[in-house]
């Protein structure tokens, strides 16, 4: 009975942990009822059929060994959620980075909306962006996907066992990178247009110097940025499939 409950309980936390952080699962705008009831109901599955790993028997309830050694496993499957979790977010972010970089150019960093899904501020373009990207990564069953990260998390490691520290944070780091890289290369046309049209106005500059350039070029690098943004559109789809692809590459799985 007490291995019964403390295998419930390596699977409760590390499920808890990876729901606290990922995207959908993890946002502010869903009751909290609901994340309660999702997450046990997804760990009393998952500790009903996934595999248990050797060590985990509980001789002594009362033994501070025993004791010890429990709070050692529930920390690991804690830290183990949530890498998991910052892994899947990190790529998650890509859609928002890219648009944030344009919002730059844009001269839009200063406007500030409330970001439904998360509670907090965030840039117009970018919220947007993320929204679109949301329904996309929705309607192509990402949820599943997510779960499916957690049924190969048990098949490569079972309840109880982990990672190495070294695995995790080299698996965090990478994934760091890999958003700011995509991020980047995602907004890359974007920029290119917004270089031309930077050496459009200085041209012009140039060629009419009673020109008010100043004037001229906020109302450009706004629609030049909007145009640009709906051009992007069809690329976030594609981005969907190559989010999946990153995550088999860099999830310690």
């Amino acid at each position: 009975m007490l291995e019964t409950l403390l295998g419930f309980a390596l699977v409760l936390t590390r499920v808890s942990a990876f729901f606290l952080i990922v995207p959908v699962f993890g946002w502010q705008t869903i009751p909290v009822r609901v994340k309660v009831a999702a997450t046990v109901l997804v760990s009393v599955f998952f500790a009903a059929i996934v595999p248990k790993a050797a060590g985990i028997e509980v001789a002594d309830p009362d033994s501070l060994r025993d004791t010890v050694r429990a709070v050692l496993l529930l920390g690991g499957e804690a830290t183990y959620g949530l890498a998991l979790g910052v892994i899947v977010n990190s790529l998650f972010s890509v859609v928002k980075l890219s648009g944030q970089i344009v919002e730059r150019q844009m001269g839009l960093m200063m406007a500030e909306i409330l970001d439904p899904l998360t509670g907090e501020g965030a840039q117009p373009l970018g919220g947007l962006l993320e929204m679109i990207f949301v329904l996309l990564f929705l309607s192509a069953n990402g949820h599943h996907l997510l779960l499916l990260v957690l049924s190969r998390s048990y098949a490569a490691f079972p309840i109880g066992t982990t990672p190495t520290i070294q695995t995790l944070t080299g698996g965090v780091l990478t994934a760091g990178s890999t958003m700011l890289i995509a991020g980047l290369r995602l907004a890359a046309p974007m920029l290119a247009a917004f270089m031309v049209l930077m050496v459009a106005l200085a041209l012009l500059a140039r060629l009419v110097p009673e020109m008010n350039i100043l004037f001229i070029s906020m109302p450009a690098r706004i629609g030049l940025g909007l145009i640009m943004a709906a051009t992007f559109l069809p690329f976030i789809s594609g981005y969907v499939t190559e989010m999946a692809n990153w995550m088999a590459q860099l999830l310690p799985l």
